[in-house]
């Protein structure tokens, strides 16, 4: 993709200001966090695996790591959120998956590495 470099910076100062006054509006006003939960479907539908407060849960991380990944220009942090968030989201949706994991059992110790000549 070519751009210039006046064009990556505009896209930058628009999206710093848009995160910005997100986090600002979140944090000020109860309403908007009440909002961002309820419209969080829309932007990312498999939130609805999330139960409740897991949903709220991300919502806090999210502006959380919005406003800091804002501050350093980098958005790689929103990312791996977005993505942990997700994989939780993905485990709830597979009732098999989520079965073993709620699972109690004996801890089996430490797990040794795997075998690099193997693979």
């Amino acid at each position: 993709m070519l751009s210039t470099a006046s064009r990556a910076a505009e896209e930058a100062e628009v999206t710093s200001a848009t995160t910005k006054l997100f986090v600002a509006m979140m944090q000020k006003d109860d309403r908007v966090r009440t909002l961002a939960t309820e419209v969080l479907p829309t932007v990312f539908p498999w939130v609805r695996f999330l139960p409740k407060p897991d949903v709220q849960a991300f919502v806090v991380e999210l502006m959380d790591v919005l406003e800091a990944a804002e501050s350093l220009g980098n958005p790689a942090p929103v990312a791996h959120v977005i993505a942990m968030w997700k994989n939780t989201a993905g485990v709830y949706a597979d009732p098999e998956v989520l079965a073993v994991l709620k699972k109690r059992g004996d801890d089996l110790g430490e797990v040794a590495a795997p075998d690099s000549t193997t693979a």
